[in-house]
């Protein structure tokens, strides 16, 4: 073999390696936001990701070590960063349709643990193969960089600390920089195409491998006209808005009746804005009994603060309903607000902080005649937001007569379930406790008061507006004392990942029966033709 004159230069080994180890992390990232409209971004999808892409780095690690020992020939090192350069690139043209295929096939075939398999085999299919030809770089390069035992040592660890140097930017720059400023796609794209160079420059300047590099470069070129051209939800039209956050995956849609926003493609509605003036017919305004539990009709002032404050549906209707309430909200991602803003018709003087809501109750002395829990999303439910320690955090932020709203939202027969955990934790610090299913979803409303002379507020409507007072005279009727047991959360154990994972599986099954049955009866063609 010829060799190569790039090969002397070790600034050049060096960089292939910081760019592998940059290119690895932004992967693992840009995974977790494909992979979190259809899954979610809980622990459980976390571990799904890290675990798969450690075993292809670790097999890939073994097997680069084994060929450069083989075969140390460096023309096969840059095709496969060629080829892990081109699969990075193609993720975002075919990967959401692979996770749909996949989850498709899933819901006819599979009775427990849907998403958890579905989200493993995604990741197995997208990730593994591409992050495992990245995984033979280090050995490889050992190969090339090591000139005599001598300096092995400080070369190998210059080696290792370019690798975690890039994978250091690798963590940051898509987390702050190129996902909220471009996307998922696009960030695929300049690190796969930062990959892509490395190859070009190695292989031009050995002057071989030229039908490589044209195959190479067109196949980006393609991956980079395509990637981009639909959306997570390919299959709606029409969307007002479509993008990422930090924290989140953003969708509106808006009808002529409503505007709504969406943090999950298969989850549904977070937030909704009627264009008409009345009731959302949502879980909302079941919790516009808490205002009425504090005793809004005796008040000419009332302090409401919601945690999770989204696009301000719940704060709308507090200012609609009850005129002398002042509302203000936390919302940990400013983007949301901002689409509130200019979407929801959040008012200007509703202040929102951009904050996680147990660090900002640590922050304020502020008490509050309602406090409304807002912040469980689908199976994304935040730890710290549902112990013991939380509650007690908020009930210190309650007046004497004040009330605490908490929308659970994963409704469940089963016993053990997560709302039973969280109403049992919630019992430990509240002496009042009461719910009431939400009709027609699997949302369920909680109230805790320290008060017990509150339910008799619900009867004194007074002037309020008809529809609301004949609604909240449903809610009354339909609320039950909740039995405390002894399923309690606390910070230091708290398993929110795993309990919602089954309740969404449950509600998964449940809504899909009518697929499964078809498979059963009539194989994927009756499906197909007759579920659709």
């Amino acid at each position: 073999m010829k060799e190569r004159v790039i090969l002397k230069n070790k600034v050049y080994l060096y960089l292939t390696e910081f760019f592998a180890g940059m290119a690895v992390m932004a992967v693992e990232l840009g995974a977790s936001r494909l992979l979190a409209p259809y899954f979610s971004s809980s622990q459980i999808v976390w571990t799904i990701i890290i675990g798969t892409i450690m075993i292809a780095m670790a097999l890939g690690n073994m097997w680069g070590g084994k060929k450069a020992d083989q075969d140390p020939n460096p023309d096969k090192l840059y095709l496969r960063l060629f080829i892990a350069a081109i699969w990075i690139a193609a993720i975002p043209v075919v990967g959401k349709y692979i996770i749909l295929g996949i989850s498709g096939l899933l819901v006819v075939t599979v009775s427990q643990n849907l998403l958890i398999i579905a989200a493993f085999l995604s990741c197995m299919l997208i990730f593994v193969f591409p992050l495992f030809l990245l995984g033979t770089v280090t050995p490889s390069l050992v190969k090339y960089t090591v000139g005599s035992l001598d300096d092995s040592g400080k070369t190998v660890g210059t080696l290792n600390a370019c690798n975690t140097i890039g994978s250091i930017l690798g963590t940051f720059l898509p987390t702050f920089v190129t996902i909220p400023a471009a996307g998922t796609a696009v960030t695929f794209l300049l690190f796969s195409g930062v990959l892509l160079l490395l190859g070009l420059i190695y292989f031009l300047s050995a002057k071989t491998g030229k039908k490589a590099c044209m195959i190479a470069f067109l196949l980006f070129f393609l991956c980079t006209l395509f990637g981009n051209r639909s959306g997570f939800v390919f299959w709606e039209e029409n969307l007002t808005y479509e993008g990422e956050s930090i924290y989140n995956y953003l969708q509106v849609k808006e009808d002529e009746s409503s505007v709504i926003l969406s943090t999950n493609v298969l989850f549904g509605v977070q937030s909704i804005h009627m264009k008409e003036d009345g009731l959302t017919g949502m879980y909302y305004d079941y919790a516009l009994a808490a205002p009425v539990l504090a005793g809004a009709d005796k008040k000419e002032e009332m302090e409401v603060l919601i945690l999770g404050m989204g696009s301000g549906t719940y704060a709308g209707q507090c200012r609609k309903y009850f005129p002398q309430a002042k509302v203000e909200g936390v919302e940990i991602d400013q983007k949301i607000t901002d689409l509130a803003r200019e979407y929801f018709e959040l008012p200007e003087d509703v202040k929102v902080s951009t904050y996680d809501g147990r660090a900002y109750l640590k922050g304020t002395q502020k008490k509050y005649d309602v406090i409304m829990v807002d912040a469980y999303q689908d199976i994304t439910i935040p730890f710290q937001m549902s112990s013991a320690e939380f509650f007690g955090e908020v009930k210190n932020h309650l007046k004497a007569d004040g009330v605490m709203v908490v929308n659970m939202n994963m409704k469940s027969q089963k016993e053990g379930n997560i709302n039973e955990y969280l109403s049992d934790t919630i019992s430990s610090v509240f002496p009042c406790v009461y719910t009431v299913d939400v009709a027609g979803s699997t949302n369920r409303e909680l109230f805790a008061f320290s008060d017990t002379s509150a339910l008799s507020n619900l009867s004194n409507t007074g002037q309020m507006n008809h529809a609301l007072k004949d609604h909240l005279k449903n809610v009354q009727a339909q609320l039950t004392k909740y039995s405390k047991g002894d399923r309690i959360l606390t910070d230091d154990k708290a398993p929110v990942e795993l309990l919602g994972m089954r309740v969404i599986d449950e509600i998964i099954q449940e809504e899909l029966g009518i697929y499964k049955k078809l498979f059963k009866e009539k194989g994927m063609k009756g499906v197909l033709e007759e579920g659709f």
